[in-house]
């Protein structure tokens, strides 16, 4: 037995962490081969995806499938412990993702939906999922049949005491083993039934569309602290010393779940995977660190965009591709539209669960009553598109009425043919804040959906802590057919409501802004990111210091991140598409002569939406392009600079695998909707299977430039048509319209017509330095903690998943190359540079970075002062970094710009031998980086 270790004292909070992506390929012993390289780098923690039990071959370990052990294809708690042990000697600390909204829908794997779908709601474990029992007829439904029940009876049969479909295996109620198969599939707790149910007649809720992840009940403490308890261990050991917190939106009561895990963490440092729009704020009652920093990445990627640029790219876009307003042309126009697809489509049996509750509700009040159903349908439709947040929380104790405002319900209202019909909206917001009918709402503070504290949904009692409809079932106090009665029963059902319309709008902002809208408007597809608003790509300067004094003031110890396991790009594409904004009238030219090309060569682009992304896309992957045509590699799997185990090179490009996805499912925690009939035991084939390896459409037999490079655009840029769904999508490809976007790839973005693309991008190439080493320092001196994705402290490219979730390598040989000459360095030598030379200094002194330190921006003088973006840590450290340099190189250069760094002598970190002081000219700062960071002598 391993010896138990004394509880440790609270361990500080991190200085910056290193996101390492767990498979089983690289498992925790190639982890702990990788410590030696990170503690030279200079983290503190090493960020681990998801380590306890999931799906066999899963690539991400978001599908949990046990959270009482430790992932044994990983290595097992032992591995773990071991890596803890290694990680802890090198002088670093363990920080791992948790995953508390959700489990893998595969009852093989999942005992304890197993025991579930055995014993129906009486069971143990029928509290921990969020399943409507009414609604499925007192049965779950079971999405895996490949078409309807009728034809796929064939290929069902009972072996070994189970049901089986093909991979899929099933509990059989006791007792019904030896029925025939049409009684007993009705015998059972379950109903297998065609995938394509889902959409309508799903009865539990899911991680936002995906069918293969159950949503689990976390606001039950039983539940809680049966899903926690191996964490909390680990945490109380010192194996772990801080938490990530996955997609904290689905939860019932996300603020009384994070009081909870605070709590239970004795407040160790913990982050959540937050994504707050344009202008909003965390809630300041979560007891967290802050957010992972999806919000950091907006505001340096908006700081290094041009803003009237952007501007001009609109309007290129606009005349090229010609979208109606709806459909790409206008950002608002079409993230509505995109909504309303979602929230009519994918989700419309979550939208028939809120029916059933509201309607439930406004019988069981008389102020509300006579609203029809369909009437209430609609008005949740039409305030569920108009929020502009991923879930309505009222932060800081405003007004609840500021998320769900008036002015959306007077729109709302504005669809209904007959005005007084209208009601059935100001009823339905009345219950979302609160409150009743339209004067609802009054002394409501904190998140709109859940009650204040654990329990909101559902609650503990009756059959194994279960309501029908989360709170309106018989035992928790259903009068009649469909109705409350009891203030007690009333009160929870509204409660009920509540958190389940929170827990839709963040499926649906989710799924129609980041997987619809971001892939229908592309004018700049750099903006179009996790976090990011395509509709403003820029910061300004204010702007950006007003965010980063805030993060110091209120989060000075959030995570920060420029690229993650869910980007669609990495932060270095996204740095060479962002330069297309100080270039409009150059990228208009480039398009107009690989257009001229690609239709010279008998190809042309079977819409002019896709071809304007591809064409963006290529430009951004242009270094990837160059890296694998250097090699002359052309197959897939082929690296060309070396090995992909620990010791060989980090983060190029190619190290980056081109292996095909695991096919056990949704792979992808934002993931489309499935696209075929099931194989395995997670389901049907899903987007990331789809476009995994060559990303080859099914059946489009793509054939030609096979190289690591035109497979990964070719499965991106599939993904993207699929995405935005105007042509083609998951669930009804189009196989005729997918072969002429494949047949156009090979023709343009991967044919002839690249030569001009890369040498365009070598024009650009000093100016994406520029933003490549600009971010990467902004990121590491800015307020927060930072987190680096694997392979990104070198130069990086990878494009959506599965692209961005391969393996790479840890040479130290590259770190003891920074203290040699400096002959010959690339770009990705620049940025290891600076990236080590940072994070040492936080290592090095880490009271300047933390809460007890400040932010002052340092704004230059001079004739370019604009283009200088710098700022001091509690005066010790300055950071500054060169902003639009190419419309700097266009203007004439830094003239007499200059940065007051005032009377005391400043080392420079980067360039060794250099010293500043005074009014530093800024064109010697940048003499040999576009970037500088100094510390006080």
């Amino acid at each position: 037995m391993t010896p138990q270790r004394p509880e440790p004292v609270v361990p500080p909070p991190p200085t910056a962490t290193y996101r390492l992506q767990l498979q089983p390929d690289f498992p925790f012993a190639a982890a702990a081969r990788a410590v030696p390289y990170l503690a030279a780098l200079g983290v503190s923690h090493l960020h681990l995806s998801p380590v306890l039990e999931a799906v066999p071959g899963s690539t991400h370990g978001y599908d949990v499938v046990d959270h009482g052990s430790v992932r044994a294809e990983l290595g097992g708690e032992e591995g773990l412990r071991a890596l803890s042990d290694t990680a802890r000697a090198a002088g670093l600390g363990l920080v791992v993702d948790i995953v508390p909204n959700h489990m893998a829908a595969a009852p093989r794997h999942n005992r304890a939906l197993w025991e579930v779908l055995r014993e129906g709601p009486h069971s143990p474990y029928a509290r921990w999922f969020d399943i409507d029992w009414e609604a499925g007829g007192g049965k779950v439904l079971l999405p895996v049949l490949g078409g309807p029940v009728g034809g796929e009876l064939a290929h069902l049969r009972v072996e070994d005491g189970e049901l089986r479909y093909f991979d899929h295996a099933f509990p059989l109620r006791e007792g019904t083993g030896e029925l025939p198969l049409d009684r007993l599939l009705d015998a059972q707790w379950y109903r297998p039934a065609w995938w394509r149910l889902a959409r309508t007649e799903i009865n539990y809720r899911r991680f936002f569309t995906i069918s293969d992840l159950i949503a689990v009940r976390v606001e039950d403490p039983e539940v809680f602290d049966a899903t926690h308890a191996t964490v909390l261990r680990l945490l109380r050991e010192g194996v772990v010393e801080g938490l990530r917190v996955d997609h904290p939106d689905g939860l019932a009561d996300p603020g009384a779940y994070l009081r909870r895990l605070h709590e239970a963490t004795g407040g160790r440092w913990t982050v959540v995977e937050k994504i707050l729009a344009d202008g909003e704020r965390l809630p300041a009652a979560w007891q967290v660190a802050g957010t992972t920093g999806y919000d950091a990445l907006r505001h340096v990627d908006g700081v290094l965009a041009d803003d009237s640029g952007s501007g001009d790219l609109l309007g290129q876009y606009r005349r090229f591709a010609a979208p109606p307003a709806d459909r790409g042309g206008d950002w608002g126009a079409t993230l509505r539209r995109a909504a309303y697809k979602v929230v009519t489509h994918e989700l419309a049996a979550e939208i028939d669960r809120l029916t059933r509750e509201a309607t439930a509700l406004c019988a069981a009040d008389p102020a509300l009553r006579d609203h029809a159903p369909w009437a209430l349908r609609a008005a949740l439709r039409e305030l569920l598109v108009r929020l502009e947040v991923y879930r309505p929380y009222a932060a800081g104790g405003a007004d609840p009425g500021t998320v769900l405002t008036a002015e959306a319900a007077a729109d709302a209202k504005a669809v209904f043919a007959v005005r007084e019909e209208g009601g059935a909206v100001d009823a339905v917001r009345g219950l979302v804040l609160g409150g009743a009918g339209s004067a609802g709402g009054a002394g409501y503070e904190g998140d709109l959906g859940g009650a204040d504290g654990v329990g909101g949904v559902g609650g503990t009692g009756g059959t194994g802590g279960l309501s029908g409809t989360g709170g309106l079932s018989g035992t928790r106090g259903l009068s009649g057919a469909g109705g409350v009665s009891g203030v007690g029963a009333v009160e929870a059902a509204r409660s009920a409501f509540r958190a389940r319309f929170a827990q839709t709008a963040a499926a649906l902002r989710a799924k129609s802004l980041e997987d619809t809208a971001f892939y229908r408007h592309a004018p700049l597809l750099s903006a179009a990111e996790v976090g990011g608003s395509p509709d403003r790509p820029a910061v300004d300067v204010a702007e950006f210091h007003a965010y980063c004094a805030r993060v110091q003031r209120d989060w000075p110890y959030s995570g920060t991140v420029m690229t993650t396991h869910d980007t669609k790009r990495s932060a270095d594409v996204r740095a060479g598409v962002s330069v297309l904004s100080q270039a409009p009238a150059r990228w208009a030219a480039l398009l107009a002569e690989v257009t001229r090309r690609t239709e010279a060569g008998g190809r042309r682009a079977p819409d002019p939406q896709l071809a304007w992304a591809a064409w963006q896309t290529a430009v951004g992957f242009a270094p990837a392009a160059l890296s694998a045509g250097a090699t002359g590699a052309t197959t897939a799997g082929t690296t060309t600079t070396g090995a992909t185990t620990a010791g060989a090179a980090s983060g190029t490009d190619a190290d980056a695998e081109t292996g095909a996805a695991s096919g056990t499912g949704a792979t992808s925690e934002t993931g489309a909707t499935t696209a075929t009939g099931p194989t395995t035991e997670t389901g049907p084939t899903t987007d990331a299977d789809a476009v995994s390896g060559t990303g080859a459409a099914s059946g489009t037999g793509t054939t030609g430039s096979a190289g690591p490079y035109a497979q990964r655009l070719r499965g991106a840029l599939l993904k993207h048509v699929r995405e935005a769904g105007l042509h083609t999508n998951w669930t009804e490809p189009d196989e005729a319209y997918e072969q002429a976007v494949a047949a156009f790839l090979e023709a343009g973005p991967c044919g002839p017509p690249l030569h001009a693309v890369t040498d365009f991008a070598a024009e650009l190439a000093p100016h994406v330095r520029a933003n490549v080493l600009g971010g990467a320092l902004l990121h590491l001196t800015m307020p927060g903690v930072p987190d680096l994705y694997q392979g990104t402290e070198r130069e990086y490219h990878a494009l959506v998943d599965p692209d961005n979730r391969h393996r790479v390598g840890f040479d130290p040989a590259l770190l003891e190359r920074l203290d040699g000459p400096r002959e010959g360095w690339g770009l990705s030598d620049e940025k290891l540079a600076v990236t080590a030379a940072a994070l040492r200094l936080r290592a090095r002194r880490p009271e300047l970075f933390g809460g007890a330190g400040t932010y002052e921006p340092l704004p230059a003088v001079g004739f370019k002062a604009g283009h200088c973006l710098a700022h001091r840590r509690s005066g010790a450290v300055v950071a500054a970094v060169t902003r639009l340099s190419l419309r700097l190189a266009d203007a004439g250069g830094w003239g007499d710009t200059a940065l007051p760094l005032g009377g005391d002598g400043w080392r420079d970190l980067l360039v060794p031998g250099r010293e500043f002081s005074g009014d530093a000219r800024v064109a010697e700062l940048f003499a040999e980086l576009p970037v500088v960071l100094l510390e006080r002598v």
